[in-house]
């Protein structure tokens, strides 16, 4: 037995010879029981040895290259080998890979002894597992110093000797099966289609686009040949959102993440395209985007056109207050299925979508009290909680923090589904863990195969690149262009003379402004306030609501990852807790003055960030990417009818594992 040193103390139980009850100190010991002392384990007080494992793996992420769609995926396959170490010694659940096949990989296993308590044997099981594939998925970390050493202590603390390292099971060691599950996943890895082995890089992928230089002095979108396909930026000191520098212009993150094996996603759900030789694999396909130039041109030129104008809201000395609490915000009817429906569901000059709102707090049966904030700190605020960085755990794993933080909410009961016997702990964080990661680990291999093969142009490119051509609004007035932004009166206008803007020699008369957040160039350090703020800018300069070193994700952005794996969560932690609401009917973030911005000073008052329902935590998380000027409604609504289905995919499959109905 495992001395748990300093994590754990002893207890005295009962343990009956057939079965395992637990005793007070002062019950009657009943005749043809044994006496025997045993660890207090985590499993019967405090945290799970599982999520003991999942802090070090979200750690783990925190210190690596922010690269969404390899995380995903390693969210899912370290959640699935615990998964399958707690399995294989169930009698009704289905292992995923232990002793299965997977396309052509085959984890073979051999029959081994159980005992009636398995308890102690699945904790060391998982723990070597885990161990083992942390060690060999994050070995080339910039952070794999500070990964390995808090794998070591957490093992240490344990009790396990990671110096064990066999893997024939066969005795009944817990070591060697979690090893051996390891040693599974890792060749299987090595196969599934991510090309982990050259460290997951493109083989066909080419940009249809030269790079867009940003940085000071740099106007406009000079270097942009397709309008409608993806963009890489120049960047000097290019930093990622996990605030690792990483090449002047990287390239696209994972465009052939299609054929990567995925869990639930099946082959009717699949469409295959070719481009330059290479199949790219595209699940739950929406059809093209909007294009400019094409049937949907002016939708196009409008949603590009609102991302430039909820720029201008991100200044909260406007004036404008709006209410944030469930009393108005949350509780959407329906999302819009067409692109022209969009219109209707986006506030173009105030921000913000069809939320409805809650009466009452049904946990409560009291009314959601109201939380009036100005808009532009509500905006900043929602682009930086959700943009996950620096310092990120990426969007897959910002949503296992969130489960995490309802696993330890005092009244979530934890019955799977919100169904049948109270699940103890370990159970209940194996099965949600191995749910959300394949869900996580489905929603990057859809949301990627889509961005890889429609590869379509982020806001700074689209924005840039139609103030280049001028104003589609009008043939009368200057600068006309079909392909030019539309002209909103107060928000995108045309420069004339004597504006601020005209330049010295008028040089800017007839170009395009926009009223919006002014840009990095305007923040200095050293300044009392620290804030770019609002006003009227040339159209060549502008930026989205990011650090200077980041400005936009490098990959396309049709579809929204972040709105993908939000609505994907939100149909999941709906369905693992049997609840729509967050426990209590409402879950919190608490935001401080001038404490919570990175990008400029702020917010200007304190805010509590406030959700009734997971999915209104999804659809604020989508929000976010429009303020942040990240996505257009385009990425953002198919991203989220798409994750909506992904979601239920996930729980179907992940319960056909559990009841071991599962057809392999």
């Amino acid at each position: 037995m495992h001395k748990s040193m300093q994590l754990f103390t002893s207890i005295i139980i009962c343990l009956a010879v057939s079965s395992i009850t637990a005793c007070s100190d002062n019950s009657s010991v009943v005749p043809d029981v044994e006496i025997q002392e045993i660890e207090l384990t985590p499993e019967r007080e405090g945290h799970s040895v599982a999520r003991m494992w999942n802090e070090v793996l979200l750690a783990s992420i925190r210190n690596d290259f922010a690269r969404p769609t390899v995380h995903a995926r390693n969210l899912f396959h370290i959640s699935s080998a615990m998964y399958d170490a707690w399995s294989a010694y169930a009698t009704t659940a289905t292992p995923y890979l232990f002793g299965k096949t997977l396309g052509d990989f085959q984890c073979t296993a051999a029959s081994f002894d159980k005992p009636v308590d398995s308890l102690l044997k699945r904790e060391e099981a998982i723990s070597y597992a885990s161990y083992r594939l942390i060690q060999h998925r994050f070995a080339s970390a910039p952070g794999v110093v500070n990964i390995l050493k808090s794998a070591d202590e957490l093992m240490a603390s344990l009790g396990y000797e990671i110096s064990v390292e066999e893997v024939d099971y066969s005795t009944g060691s817990a070591a060697a099966l979690g090893n051996y599950i390891a040693n599974c996943y890792i060749n299987y890895g090595l196969q599934d289609g991510s090309n982990e082995e050259n460290d997951y890089v493109n083989t066909y992928y080419q940009s249809a686009n030269r790079p867009l230089p940003l940085g000071s002095g740099k106007f406009g979108n000079p270097t942009l040949f397709d309008p409608n396909r993806w963009q890489p930026l120049s960047i000097d000191n290019f930093v990622d959102q996990a605030g690792n520098p990483i090449a002047t212009t990287p390239e696209f993150l994972s465009p052939e993440w299609g054929q990567v094996a995925a869990f639930a996603l099946s082959e009717n759900d699949k469409t295959t395209y070719n481009r330059s030789g290479f199949d790219y694999q595209v699940y739950h396909d929406p059809g093209q985007p909007p294009m400019l130039g094409g049937n949907l041109s002016d939708e196009y030129k409008w949603g590009f056109a609102l991302v430039a104008i909820w720029s201008g809201q991100l200044n909260e000395d406007d004036g404008v207050m709006i209410d944030i609490s469930p009393a108005s915000l949350g509780n959407i009817e329906s999302l819009p299925t067409n692109f022209e429906d969009y219109r209707a569901f986006y506030n173009l000059s105030d921000g913000g979508d069809t939320s409805r709102g809650y009466s009452v707090n049904p946990a409560t049966s009291l009314p959601y009290q109201e939380q009036l904030v100005p808009r532009g700190d509500y905006g900043r605020v929602l682009a930086e909680f959700w943009a996950d960085g620096p310092d990120s755990e990426t969007p897959p794993g910002h949503w296992f923090v969130l489960l995490n933080t309802v696993n330890d909410h005092p009244e979530l009961v934890k019955r799977f589904a919100g169904q049948g016997d109270t699940l103890g702990a370990l159970e209940w964080d194996i099965k949600t863990y191995f749910t959300m990661g394949g869900t996580m680990h489905d929603s990057a291999v859809a949301a990627w195969g889509i961005k890889g093969w429609y590869d379509y142009i982020r806001p700074v490119s689209a924005i840039r690149g139609m103030a280049d051509s001028g104003q589609s609004s009008d043939p009368s007035l200057p600068s006309y262009d079909v392909n030019g932004l539309p002209l909103v009166q107060g928000s995108i206008e045309l420069v004339t003379s004597g504006d601020p803007l005209a330049g010295a020699n008028n040089e800017n008369v007839d170009k395009i402004k926009i009223y919006a957040w002014r840009g990095p160039d305007y923040i200095q350090p050293d300044s009392e306030t620290g804030k770019a703020g609002v006003d009227w800018i040339l159209a060549g300069n502008w930026w989205p609501y990011q650090r200077p070193s980041f400005v936009t994700p490098p990959f396309a952005g049709y579809v929204s990852g972040h709105s993908t794996y939000s609505r994907a969560a939100a149909e999941i932690m709906t369905a693992m807790t049997g609840d729509a609401y967050f426990p209590g009917g409402m879950s919190s973030f608490e935001v401080k003055a001038n404490e919570f911005l990175v990008f400029e000073e702020g917010p200007s008052v304190d805010m509590v960030l406030q959700w009734a329902t997971y999915r209104d935590a999804s659809d604020q998380c989508s929000l976010s990417r429009i303020w942040g000027g990240i996505h257009p409604p385009a990425d953002d609504i198919t991203g989220r009818l798409i994750g909506e289905k992904i979601g239920v995919s996930g729980f179907e499959q992940a319960q056909a594992y559990f009841s071991g109905s599962i057809m392999q």
